[in-house]
């Protein structure tokens, strides 16, 4: 009888609206990312440069929110092709920082930024409207008010012992069971 081999598990990991910081916190497992990779492979994340997802996903990790239409495309794409789907730290959770401007109307946002700023050209600003650049969406949106989120994973950015612990749990076929002293909410 032939040895059954078992076929690793998979992530994929994308950045939306937010500053990657996450992804630099997952970076911050250190050596223990070897045993991350024991465990699975990456597939679709900026980590790798693969930038197409190669079939289903056992994990995703989505950092950011979302502020634009190609942030939609891409986080429903993920719920898409991610067994589990994790919002990853305060942008994708709450909207973080980029949700400032839900104070404010997308007009009031366009106008500050592109015809009263300081740092325009006088008698040349504009507001751009080339259809290269995503479409901007009328407030940001946490990712659970897009698509079915299955785990959150708090802090600005996550602590990477938390990381690990939510990886490693999920990928063992376990429920994540994150003590409290490893969730931060700043």
């Amino acid at each position: 009888m032939g040895e059954v081999v078992q076929k690793r598990k998979t992530i994929a990991t994308a950045s939306l609206a937010g500053c990657f910081g996450c992804h630099m916190s997952l970076l911050d497992i250190d050596e223990k990312l070897f045993d991350v990779i024991e465990l699975a492979e990456f597939n679709k994340s900026p980590i790798t440069d693969i930038k197409e997802f190669s079939g289903m996903v056992d994990l995703g990790i989505v950092e950011g929110g979302c502020c634009n239409e190609e942030n939609v495309k891409v986080l429903k794409s993920f719920r898409e092709h991610c067994k589990i789907l994790v919002s990853f730290g305060a942008c994708a959770i709450w909207g973080g920082l980029p949700a400032m401007r839900n104070s404010f109307s997308l007009e009031e946002c366009l106008q500050e930024a592109y015809i009263d700023s300081e740092m325009g050209v006088e008698g040349n600003r504009f507001i751009p409207h080339d259809p290269e650049i995503p479409k901007l969406l009328n407030r940001v949106y946490a990712n659970h008010e897009v698509v079915k989120i299955d785990y959150f994973l708090p802090g600005c950015p996550p602590r990477a012992e938390a990381i690990f612990k939510l990886f490693t749990d999920v990928l063992s076929g376990r429920e994540p069971d994150l003590p409290s002293e490893m969730l931060h909410y700043d």
